[in-house]
């Protein structure tokens, strides 16, 4: 019990350090995270910590849409953590996390300037948007 305990409590950290940054478009604003994957009673999006020590303003536009995009990783991934079932929560955090991965490369997409870091983020994009996919499939039907 103390294990989940430090762990929720690091993972909410976590979470919480990025949620001050401003909303933008990223994999979980354009891909639904299973409904099934949230926990009751749970929103990460009222706390308020620093970003990693950096203030706000400093941050160029490409390092604000990273963090952006980690902020809801890790929002999602602590719901899908808090699942009892393991196999259940297995499955909700690494869609969480391939979620995170599309926003990754999103980014990259949009502010990189090198042809072979473009094309490995739409290969990604690829690959996990066909995993996230197989994995919502087995969470509707599976989870509880």
């Amino acid at each position: 019990m103390k294990k989940l305990t430090f762990l929720a409590v690091s993972a909410a950290a976590a979470a919480a350090s990025f949620a001050i940054l401003p909303a933008s478009a990223s994999a979980q604003s354009t891909m639904a995270y299973p409904e099934k994957c949230k926990s009751q009673g749970m929103d990460l999006s009222k706390m308020d910590m620093p970003s990693g020590g950096m203030p706000m303003g400093e941050m160029t536009d490409y390092q604000g849409a990273s963090m952006e995009g980690m902020k809801d990783m890790h929002m999602n991934m602590m719901q899908g953590m808090m699942k009892k079932d393991a196999d259940v929560s297995f499955v909700c955090g690494m869609i969480a996390h391939h979620m995170g991965a599309i926003s990754m490369s999103e980014v990259e997409l949009k502010y990189g300037d090198n042809d072979w870091a473009k094309h490995m983020a739409q290969k990604v994009i690829e690959a996990q948007k066909r995993e996230i996919d197989e994995m919502s499939k087995w969470v509707d039907k599976e989870a509880k």
